[in-house]
């Protein structure tokens, strides 16, 4: 740069060439030491130019204050090329000035009715909550490019968040059937009608992809979960359980829905599969607990303990509690002793509080 600088101290054009080599090579930060050597003063200097480059450096750098600054020094300056305002656009939105945005976008000339701008226009009126605007936006992109389904897909969400289910759903099979839909698009329209409540429309889209994408875990999750959300525990476990022959990692949550629909001894089948032992192990005593194999759970403590599990307060209680209904009421004692959560001393005082009873009036524990 020193060299360049020493032999064309008067070639101003010179150092703006540089920069602007700088900048089409990805050395935003080199532009600006070479604009740096520009004299603004000399009247020769061509200031829109020299400011569009400095913008488009800052713009690069994300420096968006700095850019926007300059870019609208070289409009200033006579800048006459339409595409400066597509920069200032892609400034004011990252400042979050979105009607300057929008603004700009309509002083680009030919360019606003590029892709990519559409977007961003439908975008800065959602954000200023002018979702009509926004919607027309995305209907011209829809009208310029039928084949580009991003416009459509976004339209779908936007239907979402207006709480326009019905159409959203519409829309959103119509987005699924016309594009190259992949298993993250059924996946992101799906939830989002979960998420408001239209469990459904939800399921509609979400047992599609399951048929499409049968090795799609994220599918099976999402939809289990819907099936959740309405209550269908088995309908849930039962999509675990499948997608748990691809992944053996997904066997924990389907043990763990069967034991939450009371089918217990399917928990405890899927259960032994579980490779985490942690996870196995405190699964495995809940279920032991819920059918009543008191003896069986307190026979757990020895793997409890060499997992550390024990150090779960929650697990020792359960502990407690086995050897309790098993009648053991010494080792029952001594776990109760090391509890010191609040909710779970007052448990093991009323634990205690029984085993009393049990010994003055062992009839009452039969």
């Amino acid at each position: 740069m020193s060299v360049w600088a020493g032999d064309n101290k008067s070639q101003q054009t010179d150092f703006m060439e540089l920069a602007a080599v700088m900048l089409r090579d990805g050395h935003s930060d080199r532009a600006l030491l070479a604009l740096q050597s520009v004299d603004r003063e000399d009247e020769k200097t061509d200031l829109s130019r020299y400011y569009t480059l400095q913008g488009l450096a800052y713009l690069n750098l994300n420096d968006f204050h700095a850019a926007k600054d300059s870019l609208q020094s070289a409009v200033k300056n006579g800048q006459a090329d339409a595409v400066i305002f597509v920069y200032l656009a892609q400034a004011h939105y990252a400042l979050k000035d979105y009607r300057s945005t929008i603004q700009a976008i309509d002083k680009s000339g030919v360019h606003a009715k590029k892709a990519n701008l559409i977007t961003l226009k439908a975008q800065a009126h959602w954000h200023l909550e002018e979702p009509a605007a926004a919607i027309n936006a995305l209907n011209e992109g829809i009208h310029l490019f039928p084949q580009d389904y991003g416009f459509l897909r976004r339209k779908v969400f936007y239907f979402v968040e207006l709480q326009l289910f019905h159409e959203a759903t519409q829309l959103g099979r119509r987005y699924l059937g016309q594009s190259k839909a992949a298993a993250e698009d059924y996946i992101a329209i799906g939830n989002a009608l979960r998420l408001s409540r239209q469990y459904q429309e939800a399921l509609d889209i979400l047992e599609i992809a399951r048929l499409q994408f049968n090795d799609n875990q994220m599918v099976a999750k999402l939809l289990a979960h819907t099936y959740l959300d309405q209550g269908q525990l088995n309908s849930a476990a039962f999509i675990l359980e499948q997608a748990a022959l691809l992944n053996p990692d997904l066997l924990s949550e389907a043990a763990e829905v069967y034991r939450r629909a009371n089918r217990f001894h399917k928990a405890l089948t899927l259960n032994e599969g579980v490779q985490d032992q942690k996870i196995k192990l405190k699964q495995r005593l809940s279920i032991l607990l819920a059918l009543k194999q008191y003896e069986r759970a307190a026979n757990m403590e020895s793997a409890l303990y060499r997992t550390r599990l024990l150090e779960d307060q929650h697990v020792r209680y359960a502990l407690a509690y086995a050897y309790f209904s098993s009648g053991r009421f010494a080792e029952a004692n001594k776990h109760l002793d090391h509890l010191s959560e609040s909710e779970l001393f007052r448990k093991g005082v009323e634990l205690r509080r029984l085993m009393q009873v049990c010994k003055e009036e062992p009839w009452k524990c039969i």
